[in-house]
């Protein structure tokens, strides 16, 4: 034998210790997208800060200290394997449901919106936790009924009756741009798990119906969808918050008026650091910056989606249904966000993904980045594993 092919089967190990196991670029995406929601954060809440609390950087210093707290949760989450999620997605569901009850009770009340449990430092959202446990706990019920869903109409139901138990919970907050995500996860989930298209005909209907009874029987909704139409007929009552961020986007134009120079944030855009902090983004770094971002988050729901399908076409495995989960609601949020700023969309209170400002929202968002990075290095390792009894059972039942 050969001194080189001696030397191949050692050099060989050493390549496979050093390969990559997992997606370094959309490690790399999510800290650049917290990076420039540091910078945005630091810009865009300055006035607030200081006419609050007398402290320009008060907001800035929070979002810091949420990005260290949200980065250690990431290492954590990312440590864990996906079996223990799917294991104890029960557990975490009933927790957020005991949440979702909670903070009808002992909530705080924000601008007619009772929506946060406030814990000293930080106020915890049962919204935002909702979205991503929802996904855990939906994932592993596809998975386990995967033949009830493709064949017969109990396995697209039952979800739906669980569905309308949260919705009774949002509304009362009322949250109901945090249920059109829910919503949307559960029609994506299932369309991806082989769902029959007449089946989501049928559902879609009644919910198209149900959702317009819920708008029409809220003023406060009617009012959005009406302002979302012309907002400059009412520019000062319900259409104000839409105007001023179309002005912002306006000022903006292709290149932006650089950092620090916008003028909407000086007190006359509400939520400008948080909602609407799309809308400074567009003023202070144009259209290119707004492009930038956009770019950013598209990456995240295109890795997801990838993840997703390299372990659905092997067999249908909780952790695609998961990666999957995660592709939607990033998307989601992201469109529904940037379009209720621009206008194309009605005002909704949705945060851009790792952009906006405020704990909760980071922590599960990282969260889901994390579980996301931990089954694409287990795909890349191969050790996930078909549980095909789990789904012959769900078969048989």
């Amino acid at each position: 034998m050969s001194e080189k092919a001696a030397a191949a089967p050692v050099l060989k190990k050493a390549k496979d210790k050093n390969k990559v196991c997992f997606d370094r670029m959309l490690l790399l995406v999510a800290l650049a997208l917290m990076g420039i929601s540091v910078v945005l954060i630091s810009s865009a809440s300055v006035m607030e800060s200081l006419t609050r609390f007398n402290d320009p950087m008060y907001f800035l210093k929070r979002q810091l200290i949420y990005v260290i707290a949200a980065l250690f949760l990431g290492l954590v989450c990312a440590a864990i394997p996906t079996g223990v999620w799917k294991k104890y997605n029960m557990a975490c569901m009933f927790l957020t449901l005991v949440l979702l009850i909670l903070v009808l009770i002992v909530g705080r009340e924000v601008n007619e919106a009772k929506r946060w449990i406030h814990l000293g430092f930080i106020n915890i959202q049962p919204a935002e936790v909702l979205k991503l446990c929802w996904i855990l706990y939906f994932s592993s019920y596809t998975c386990r009924k995967i033949y009830e869903v493709q064949s017969r109409l109990s396995g697209f139901i039952k979800p739906m009756i669980f569905i309308a138990v949260i919705s009774l919970m949002l509304l009362a907050q009322p949250d109901f741009g945090s249920l059109v995500v829910i919503t949307c996860i559960t029609f994506g989930i299932l369309f991806v798990a082989g769902a029959g298209l007449l089946k989501y005909i049928a559902t879609l209907t009644i919910v198209g119906v149900i959702g317009g009874i819920l708008v029409m029987i809220q003023p406060y909704r009617m009012r959005r969808i009406l302002s979302f139409l012309d907002p400059w007929e009412d520019q000062f009552g319900a259409g104000y918050q839409l105007t001023q961020s179309l002005m912002a986007f306006g000022r903006g134009g292709l290149t932006g008026e650089g950092l620090g120079n916008s003028i909407q944030k000086l007190g006359y855009l509400p939520e400008a650091h948080t909602d609407f902090v799309t809308a400074i983004l567009g003023e202070e770094f144009g259209f290119i910056g707004m492009c930038a971002v956009i770019l950013l988050e598209f990456i995240i729901v295109y890795k997801a989606i990838v993840i997703s399908f390299n372990i659905l076409r092997k067999a249908p495995l909780y952790q695609g249904y998961v990666a999957f989960g995660i592709g939607v609601w990033f998307c989601l949020q992201t469109v529904i966000n940037i379009g209720a700023a621009s206008g194309a969309l009605p005002t909704k209170g949705l945060t851009l993904p790792l952009v906006s400002y405020g704990g909760s929202s980071l922590f599960v968002s990282i969260a889901a980045i994390a579980i996301l990075l931990r089954i694409d290095f287990e795909w890349r390792n191969g050790s996930l594993k078909a549980d095909l009894k789990e789904s012959l059972q769900g078969k048989a039942s």
